[in-house]
C-alpha cells in the first residue's frame, strides 16, 4: 500500500465536485489538478503530479466512484 498525500477526510463533497470538474469536464492533468487546487485551497503542493493524482482519488472515492475507471481515466 502506498501513502497518499491526501486523506479522503478531508475532502467534502464541493471539493470534490470540483476537482471532478477539473479533470474530467476541463480535461486538467494531475499536475493541473494540483495547481488548481493549491491555488484555490492554499496547498504548498503547488503541482505535485502524485498530489493531483491523489486529489482525484479521494474525489472520486467522496462522490461513490471508482478513480480507476471512466470518466477519471
Amino acid at each position: 500500500m502506498t501513502n497518499s498525500l491526501v486523506n479522503p477526510a478531508t475532502i467534502t463533497t464541493d471539493m470534490a465536485v470540483r476537482i471532478r470538474a477539473w479533470r474530467v469536464d476541463e480535461g486538467f492533468g494531475w499536475r493541473d489538478v494540483a495547481h488548481a487546487a493549491s491555488e484555490l485551497w492554499g496547498s504548498a503542493y503547488g503541482s505535485n503530479q502524485i498530489y493531483g493524482r491523489d486529489l482525484c482519488t479521494a474525489a472520486a472515492l467522496v462522490l461513490g466512484e471508482n478513480p480507476h475507471e471512466e470518466p477519471w481515466n
